[in-house]
């Protein structure tokens, strides 16, 4: 099982569009195999963080989201998405104990 945490920094005052947003790509990664663990908003930094399990390696975690990426679902949930996002940082994760 691999997990990735990915961190996004949201424009000032718009965390709650993107908030709004979210659920409609949970539904998606997880036709692909993924599981949304958690998600959180950081207000103070005006940051969204979620983690995102699959089945697998990294290798395999890359290959399948390179899928998902590509996939006309993902496309079709994200012509709604707010363009609020400023930066972005993805990392793979393990348990510290």
């Amino acid at each position: 099982m691999t997990v990735q945490l990915r961190r996004y920094t949201v424009e000032p005052g718009r965390m709650a569009e993107f908030v709004a947003w979210f659920p409609r790509i949970v539904p998606v990664r997880e036709q692909f195999g993924f599981r949304v663990l958690e998600a959180w908003v950081d207000e103070a930094n005006h940051a969204f963080v979620w983690s995102v399990e699959l089945d697998g390696d990294e290798a395999r975690f890359t290959e399948v989201e390179t899928t998902y990426n590509a996939s006309p679902e993902r496309a079709a949930a994200f012509e709604t998405f707010p363009k609020v996002i400023t930066a972005q940082l993805n990392a793979f994760v393990r348990p510290a104990r």
